[in-house]
């Protein structure tokens, strides 16, 4: 070879080197946002997270290996939930997983372009998060928990489980709560012989004083609305309506895993596990506005027959038949 070819060979090649490393480096590792509504130190809240990072484990995706999950708790504090939107949108994440109305409004005013996958929303439509389940249409997807069907169906299980019940406080707090979930419990109460009344609540002490004085009354009963402030709120919950001997029923299982008499509703971990796909699809390259909206599939009972006795209350056998479980 000639030494004017070799040096032409030789300078071509290093000038490919830069462009073969530049090949070889690693692609920006994935950033995945997760603002939750509950407390950091909630169990639930941490089993719900869990069940996420599993699911998108079995499609590839390990924290700290090929991505990077960065978790925020609003502990169903509005001004937190605010403040966490900002810093989690500053990071400028690929994906964003929104748990509850309150933290997906913060984050939707907080974004329009990056993509937001909500959980545990009752009403994404009503909530102007999106254009319909179908074609949400804009940054946001996700996960919807409640069937107008449940409303009435609070009312019956709570009927068949006590008898003499004839009107309801309905617990909510009307700053957080979905205005989806009163309209079809009070629809139903007539045709359940149960009078139901809306209770607004904020926070502990207005829990108290709303069961305490509620308890007074003959034959009342307690519907709990699946509101974060409720779900925070929990234990007070519980404890009052077991002390103050009145029958009630919750959204979701761990109100009776807790002591509450029964819950009938969804499995937020599942809705979690089944928002890990979504977040995939939109990590490689896939668009909110593409992936519809999903409505709740399975809905569960729980009864705590322990619960129950204290109460003085006989479950019926055929609505132990009917339960997904049953707590001793």
């Amino acid at each position: 070879m000639k030494r004017r070819e070799f040096i032409r060979l030789l300078g071509g090649v290093a000038a490919a080197w830069p462009l073969a490393a530049r090949a070889q480096q690693p692609s920006r590792t994935p950033l995945v946002g997760v603002l939750m509504g509950t407390a950091q130190s909630d169990p639930e809240g941490q089993s719900y997270d869990a069940a996420f990072r599993q699911a998108l484990e079995r499609l590839g995706w390990r924290d700290g290996t090929n991505v990077h999950i960065e978790n925020r708790w609003s502990a169903a504090d509005v001004n937190l939930a605010r403040t966490y939107a900002a810093e989690l949108v500053a990071l400028k994440p690929d994906v964003i997983v929104g748990h509850v109305p309150v933290v997906v409004t913060a984050l939707q005013r907080a974004t329009s372009t990056i993509p937001i996958v909500f959980v545990q929303v009752p009403d994404p439509v009503g909530y102007g998060y999106v254009s319909s389940f179908s074609r949400p249409g804009g940054n946001i997807t996700g996960f919807t928990h409640f069937d107008q069907s449940m409303g009435g169906k609070w009312l019956q299980l709570l009927k068949q489980i006590a008898p003499n019940v004839t009107r309801a406080a309905v617990l909510l707090n009307p700053v957080t709560v979905c205005a989806c979930y009163l309209p079809p419990v009070l629809a139903a109460g007539s045709s359940y012989g149960i009078e139901p009344i809306e209770t607004p609540v904020h926070n502990p002490a207005e829990i108290e004083h709303a069961i305490t004085a509620f308890a007074q009354m003959a034959n009342g009963g307690l519907v709990v609305l699946p509101d974060i402030t409720t779900i925070v709120h929990r234990e007070p919950i519980i404890r009052l309506a077991a002390q103050l001997s009145t029958p009630a029923i919750y959204a979701f299982r761990f109100f009776a895993a807790d002591g509450g008499l029964m819950s009938y509703g969804v499995d937020p971990a599942d809705l979690f596990r089944r928002a890990a796909p979504y977040v995939d699809r939109i990590i490689r390259g896939e668009k909110p506005s593409d992936l519809p909206v999903q409505s709740p599939t399975t809905f569960e009972l729980v009864i705590n027959v322990k619960t129950a006795k204290a109460l003085g209350l006989t479950v019926p056998p055929t609505l132990l038949a009917t339960a997904n479980e049953v707590i001793e």
